[in-house]
């Protein structure tokens, strides 16, 4: 069971749940969410929400710019596939590879437009548990650009999550059968009566809904038969069910028998034990803390039931446990990549980041937006950190601290004289314009006369509570050093790239 957390309710519990439910924030932000108190502060969090026309997506993923260039994009190959026919074999392939390299450099540029423009909505959001939870879903149900092509569905399938981000899972899991760039990921659009594809079939009981071992080798080869007949228009990405590519003989999944289509399917899985477990387990890993224990799947796992596989009921539950707050659970998890780069520009209060720096960092460290590895997400966890993705960490947040000047990690030489000209001019592009942080607002210039002060300052900003006295020690004796007089801009940010650069900032 999950014990209620009591009255108490302190600046450091409100940090912890801003760092977890949110992507953390400025002292200001914190102090804002510790005023409402534990139970509204939560509230505010779940409720939150802003038009999408606050983070309008990219021209070409608005339906009618979609539509039309699918269109275009399908006459295009026709005229192709036409001039093929009368070319000679030389000719022929030279038309075939100038038409995919066309298309893959359109949806290369595509792909890092969709980046930047999510990335700036976490940043920017004013709700940052919903965008959470749309990472969420986004490694739950695990897409990739590399595979799907079409960036425009990818961006849809995110709006999917968001819209569905604390809704029932059960709705979800139909809307993702019918969801066009998960067709495209799973072959689903390929699986016809006589040769079912068992792609989907095996993902949505071992991944998305079940989990290992709850279903058997028979449950997947008959619900691949239920899933055939779905096919995708590439003329307006319209999923319909083809009843004449679908299998309408019985099927046996779970021990009940039908006609059953790929809907029907989805919700005979619902009906199994399994199905209350698996969500509110990995919300637990996510937001609280790994290997969570029996009883508390089993409370969460009561509440997802009881509200129709709704999130929000367990999400709240998790947020106004004791459990959330545990001493233990405080500044324990490893931040992602993208927590760790949203984190420590809000922390900074860079509101625009240097051109082309979230999406070349989120490559440096292993997490790229629209790209997760494979089908099961995200390795998490102890995976996000080893000897070169810590320095890598420590580097960037020396890029961001200190300004134009810096080399950005992996735009360094020996890479070969192309490579080296490309990351060279894309450093300078970074650099262009690029001052650093407004230290100032950081770091008022009183407070810099006082280097003891100064430092309790910062590591509040950047931690919410103390840290070991080994590394305090360490911050003051290197600004009393500095601080002659009053320490300057330059080195108020080689003391931030210090405090930046610690193991323990790497947690929240």
């Amino acid at each position: 069971m999950l014990t209620p957390a009591d009255n108490t309710w302190t600046l450091a519990e409100a940090a912890h749940l801003l760092n977890r439910a949110g992507f953390g924030g400025t002292p200001a932000e914190i102090k804002t969410l510790h005023a409402l108190g534990r139970i509204k502060a939560v509230d505010s969090l779940l409720a939150a929400d802003e038009p999408d026309s606050a983070f309008p997506p990219p021209a070409w993923a608005t339906e009618e710019q979609a539509l039309a260039d699918m269109r275009m994009r399908a006459q295009q190959f026709q005229e192709a596939q036409r001039a093929r026919r009368d070319a000679t074999p030389e000719e022929a392939e030279r038309i075939r590879r100038e038409t995919f390299q066309a298309a893959q450099k359109e949806n290369r540029q595509h792909a890092l437009e969709a980046q930047a423009w999510w990335f700036r909505r976490m940043l920017h959001t004013r709700a940052p548990l919903k965008e959470k939870m749309t990472i969420f879903w986004h490694d739950h149900f695990a897409t990739s650009i590399q595979k799907v092509k079409q960036t425009v569905l990818m961006v849809w399938q995110n709006q999917l999550f968001r819209k569905h981000a604390f809704g029932s899972f059960r709705e979800l899991t139909q809307a993702i059968l019918l969801d066009p760039a998960m067709m495209l990921y799973l072959d689903t659009q390929n699986s016809r009566r006589g040769k079912p594809n068992e792609n989907f079939a095996r993902e949505v009981m071992e991944l998305f809904t079940l989990g290992e071992g709850h279903y058997t080798e028979n449950d997947i080869r008959e619900a691949a038969r239920a899933f055939t007949g779905y096919q995708m228009n590439r003329l307006n990405a319209k999923v319909t069910h083809n009843r004449r590519q679908w299998d309408p003989s019985d099927k046996t999944v779970f021990g009940k028998t039908g006609p059953f289509t790929g809907s029907d399917v989805i919700d005979v899985l619902f009906q199994q034990p399994a199905a209350a477990r698996l969500v509110p387990s990995k919300l637990w890993e996510y937001f609280v803390a790994e290997n969570p224990p029996t009883t508390v799947v089993d409370a969460l796992a009561e509440i997802f039931g009881a509200s129709d596989f709704r999130t929000e009921p367990v999400l709240r539950r998790i947020f106004l446990s004791k459990e959330f707050y545990a001493e233990p659970v405080i500044r324990d998890q490893i931040k992602s990549p993208i927590q760790y780069l949203v984190a420590m520009l809000k922390q900074l209060e860079i509101t625009a980041p240097p051109t082309g720096f979230p999406i070349a960092a989120q490559q440096q460290l292993g997490q790229v937006l629209f790209m997760p590895p494979n089908v099961a997400g995200w390795d998490w966890g102890k995976a996000w950190i080893n000897t070169n993705t810590l320095l890598t960490r420590y580097n960037l947040a020396g890029f961001l601290t200190k300004g134009a000047g810096e080399t950005l990690p992996g735009m360094g030489p020996a890479q070969g004289k192309v490579k080296e000209r490309q990351m060279a001019r894309a450093s300078r592009e970074m650099n262009r314009g690029w001052s650093g942080p407004d230290y100032k607002a950081i770091a008022p210039p009183e407070l810099r006369k006082n280097p003891e002060a100064l430092v309790d300052a910062l590591l509040n900003r950047f931690f919410q509570g103390p840290i070991s006295k080994k590394h305090r020690a360490a911050f003051i004796e290197f600004t009393t050093a500095k601080a002659d007089a009053m320490l300057t801009d330059t080195e108020t940010a080689e003391l931030c790239h210090l405090i930046l650069s610690t193991p323990e900032y790497q947690l929240c």
